[in-house]
């Protein structure tokens, strides 16, 4: 089985989070049922849940966690997904490039974001 970290953006208003919130439970289900050999791995769901994203603590608790697993889980590859890279994904790809994690970007706007990323992460900008 092939575990993939999903990376979306939330976003800081309650209208986005619903929305983006609702959009992750769709791909998860999609990647359930259509890839049987991949387990879509999205551990910041729960806490986007039980804590503030007003709350500077409770934000940096959060973005702490998804970190904590990212490293020490056996994650197979990085999905990007959504409209941009925020700024927690970005932290998240980060996070993979130093663990050697391979980044797969799955929508038009985050293959571009990525694109920009990724040459300023190997030139070293």
């Amino acid at each position: 089985m092939k575990i993939v970290y999903i990376a979306h953006p939330i976003g800081r208003d309650q209208w986005q989070k619903t929305i983006n919130l609702g959009n992750i439970k769709r791909i998860v289900r999609e990647i359930n049922l259509a890839q049987p050999d991949t387990v879509p791995f999205v551990p910041y769901y729960c806490d986007c849940e039980a804590l503030r994203d007003d709350v500077p603590q409770e934000r940096a608790k959060g973005l702490k966690n998804g970190q904590a697993l990212l490293k020490s889980c056996p994650i197979h590859e990085l999905w990007l997904y959504g409209d941009k890279i925020s700024e927690g994904m970005h932290e998240e790809i980060k996070t993979a490039f130093i663990l050697g994690i391979p980044v797969v970007p799955k929508t038009w706007q985050t293959q571009e974001a990525y694109r920009e990323i990724y040459y300023k992460e190997i030139q070293g900008l």
